[in-house]
């Protein structure tokens, strides 16, 4: 199964009738898409009747992929709300539980920053991690280059096997350390998680003083041949990992979704249990 979907669902006009209320868009997104990320999550630790009810909103067999608290991750500022990252964990876990119960859970990213760099003390907290999650599936993505340095690159992907981390694949700029190659190696037989953050290297480097930083970073459109790129390695990919999962990142000038659509149409999928469109009432 290939699952395509995009980075949140409150940004993506496109999909959207007119007037449509915030709080209704993820109904309305479930018509397009069998997947998508939760952000919000990344920002706090969302109570749980908003997850009840994103749970509720969505069709019987939709997949959320979470993305862990940043205070688990280290992009927290300053100290963490928490008296201890135990705690923290707990936490996070008590708030996804209506996820799991009813099947919807894909799996939980944990998006680690460009300053977690391949070393003892960091591959030990990733053990930790683990241990702390459970059986909870967890995705793992780096967004510094020396973990697939010619020194670690195996012993990376063979540390993920081992501990049973569920490969995050990034389509990135190429800009030097705090961007990661593609590796198109899946290290899990049943998941696999790809994401697409655009090619906009200006973007990506851009100092993060500035206001409109995160509006530029991601600010890309894929093109025909480049989302062909991606078809084939899609076709790589499959034989190693039963279920993949696609998002489209790349929405700081709307394309996410578009390029989304596209993927799957040039794959020939067809989703069976998505919601009804409203637009198909008229």
């Amino acid at each position: 199964m290939i699952y395509v979907g995009v980075t949140g669902w409150g940004d993506h006009d496109s999909l959207y009738t007119a007037g449509i209320a915030p709080r209704d868009k993820l109904l309305e997104y479930g018509a397009h898409f069998p997947t998508v990320e939760v952000d919000a999550s990344f920002y706090a630790i969302q109570p749980k009747q908003n997850v009840e009810k994103w749970v509720t909103d969505t069709p019987e067999n939709f997949q959320f992929i979470v993305k862990a608290y940043q205070g688990m991750t280290g992009h927290q500022r300053g100290e963490i709300p928490f008296d201890s990252k135990e705690l923290m964990f707990t936490a996070f876990k008590q708030s996804i539980e209506p996820y799991e119960t009813a099947g919807k859970m894909a799996m939980v990213l944990f998006q680690f920053p460009p300053w977690f760099e391949c070393k003892k003390e960091n591959v030990d907290y990733l053990r930790w991690c683990k241990e702390q999650m459970g059986d909870t599936k967890v995705a793992l993505e780096f967004r510094n280059q020396t973990w697939f340095q010619p020194a670690y690159h195996d012993r990376t992907l063979k540390f993920m096997e081992e501990e049973g981390w569920i490969h995050s694949i990034c389509d990135e700029p190429q800009a030097g350390t705090g961007s990661i190659p593609t590796v198109l190696h899946p290290t899990d037989a049943d998941n696999t998680l790809i994401r697409l953050h655009g090619r906009n290297t200006y973007g990506w480097t851009k100092p993060a003083s500035g206001k409109d930083w995160r509006e530029v970073r991601y600010l890309y459109d894929y093109n025909l041949n480049e989302l062909m790129e991606w078809k084939e390695n899609l076709e790589k990919l499959t034989p190693f990992s039963r279920n993949m999962y696609m998002l489209f990142n790349n929405n700081s000038g709307g394309h996410a979704a578009g390029n989304a659509k596209q993927m799957i149409d040039l794959l020939g999928v067809e989703y069976t249990g998505l919601a009804p469109r409203q637009l198909d009432l008229f």
